[in-house]
């Protein structure tokens, strides 16, 4: 009894069964909150180049002057790159698949989400519809894009989304693929699209490669795009600086070794097309994404040099150039897309293009909340910008 006594007021066994160890929980726990509250929880900085825009953005989209919180348990930006695909639902979405013929006889395919069942939109033919264009080697399954159609579902809106040649199952009929800097199979989606529903109004949503290639299509046609609105997510503005960064060694290990894999396996599977005209085998030993760029990717749209290639595809260059109001979402932390080649000075001086930077988020990331299952940072920009544009629309038809 006396032993047993000892032991129970005496010897404390176990970190929280000590005073000690109890202390040093509690204290680190209050130093990890004090500085997650400081340097990871903060507003993010919105850049406008018109103050009409900017108030649009303050008005209607309050998203962009709230405090972005972090998942707090895994805030750092590789973190919640590597996380995201895992952790974020992936809610059911039952498409319509089209295929429609581009002019060299290649195909491309169309997952439309028609949302017949819309309450506040119930006449399909004017029901507002959101074009939505994944990342590299994404497809209208990836986590990122039923979320952004279950938000559209939501208010009542309609989705179709862009597949890129070659990655959503179908065959390649000609040996072409797509590239950043290549916007043709943009435009003859665009304009199938609007014969399609030529009454409802649209709107695009890009992420990652597929936002730089709707920034690129924005700079390039100018005052002929009939879009509403534009977003894009998670967009490497300047090539050059992009590969820099995924070439760094801990970067190279994570990301750039297994896109390029990706991309690679996406070849392979269209191999006995593409071989007619490429050295696939060659093709098959590149390392790095730049590697596979210069051995394929600018071989094939014909550009000199694979730095003429990313010069071109760095839409950093057209953003003066952009006609209709477009909302950029970046984190600053984003390996994939640096914060120092962000187009700052570009946005600032057109009144029709915003830049919202978020400190933290990683690319693609931005999780928030315990658990992030749900609605991500993105996703509610994508609701709040959305419901704007086509609620509201009319205050930005003239942003000069």
């Amino acid at each position: 009894f006396d032993l047993s006594h000892y032991f129970k007021n005496q010897v404390k066994v176990g970190l929280f069964g000590s005073g000690v160890g109890l202390s040093v929980v509690l204290g680190f726990s209050a130093a990890y909150v004090c500085y997650y509250l400081i340097s990871v929880a903060k507003k993010p900085i919105l850049i406008a180049g018109g103050k009409k825009f900017h108030q649009f953005l303050r008005d209607k989209c309050p998203v962009v002057s709230e405090t972005y919180y972090p998942t707090f348990w895994c805030w750092e930006s590789r973190v919640q790159t590597l996380l995201r695909p895992f952790v974020t639902a992936k809610p059911w979405v039952n498409y319509r698949n089209e295929l429609i013929t581009a002019p060299d006889g290649g195909q491309i395919s169309l997952d439309w989400f028609d949302n017949d069942d819309s309450a506040s939109h119930p006449d399909q033919s004017t029901r507002p519809t959101v074009l939505l264009l994944p990342g590299l080697t994404g497809t209208s399954r990836e986590s990122y894009i039923l979320h952004m159609v279950q938000q559209s579902r939501d208010l009542g809106y309609r989705c179709v989304v862009f597949n890129n040649r070659g990655v959503s199952g179908e065959k390649l009929l000609t040996p072409r693929t797509y590239c950043a800097a290549n916007t043709e199979d943009l435009e003859v989606v665009i304009e199938h699209v609007q014969r399609t529903i030529d009454k409802a109004p649209l709107m695009a949503a890009g992420v990652s490669m597929g936002g730089m290639m709707l920034a690129n299509y924005l700079g390039r046609k100018g005052s002929e795009v009939r879009l509403k609105g534009v977003v894009v997510f998670s967009a490497g503005w300047d090539v050059f600086e992009c590969t820099a960064s995924l070439e760094k060694p801990l970067d190279r290990f994570l990301f750039n070794s297994y896109l390029t894999s990706c991309l690679q396996a996406s070849v392979d599977r269209h191999r006995t097309i593409l071989e007619k005209k490429y050295d696939i085998d060659h093709v098959m030993k590149a390392k790095t994404i730049r590697e596979f760029d210069e051995r394929f990717t600018s071989v094939m749209f014909g550009y000199p040099s694979n730095d003429d290639y990313y010069r071109d595809a760095s839409p950093i260059h057209k953003i003066k150039s952009v006609q209709v109001p477009m909302l950029c979402l970046n984190a600053a932390d984003d390996v994939f897309s640096p914060n120092h080649a962000f187009p700052v000075e570009a946005v600032k001086q057109n009144p029709n293009v915003a830049l919202l930077i978020t400190y933290h988020g990683g690319h693609i990331g931005f999780l928030e909340g315990l658990w992030p299952r749900q609605s991500t940072y993105m996703d509610r920009v994508f609701r709040q910008f959305t419901k704007g544009v086509f609620e509201n629309g009319r205050s930005l038809d003239d942003l000069h």
